[in-house]
């Protein structure tokens, strides 16, 4: 049973990510404060990495999807079985390609739609002319 009362979202994830930035705006605020550029890219550097380990921590399933989870999925050592297939509405798991399978009218039976025929170029008479006619376009 997990030690809170609600689904507050804590994750490997959450908690590894957090960390890290932690660690990296503690090395940019240094930075800030000393006048040390290095220290700064450093930092940044250190966020950047931070949002990235978590953004592949939530991939591969320590993190949680969008709203709320069910009861047994509380505990924050619980791995997301719909992390595979991408949650609706991440937009970590849209970057990633996930969640939004592609598939061809071929594949799925649906039937192919015909678009609507485009009148060629017109002649200078007013009337629609052959599409290789060359005429003037207007």
């Amino acid at each position: 049973m997990s030690a809170h009362q609600y689904d507050h979202g804590h994750t490997v994830a959450g908690w590894t990510g957090f960390g890290i930035v932690t660690a990296g705006t503690a090395v940019l605020a240094l930075g800030v404060c000393t006048g040390s550029g290095v220290s700064r890219t450093v930092g940044l550097g250190i966020v950047l990495l931070g949002l990235l380990v978590t953004w592949a921590l939530h991939l591969a399933g320590w993190g949680k999807p969008t709203g709320r989870r069910p009861r047994e999925q509380w505990d924050w050592r619980v791995r997301d079985p719909d992390a595979g297939d991408g949650h609706p509405g991440c937009l970590g798991c849209r970057l990633a390609g996930r969640g939004r399978r592609r598939t061809t009218a071929a594949e799925s039976g649906a039937p192919v739609p015909v678009p609507a025929s485009v009148p060629g170029p017109r002649s200078g008479a007013g009337e629609p002319g052959p599409v290789d006619a060359g005429g003037p376009v207007r």
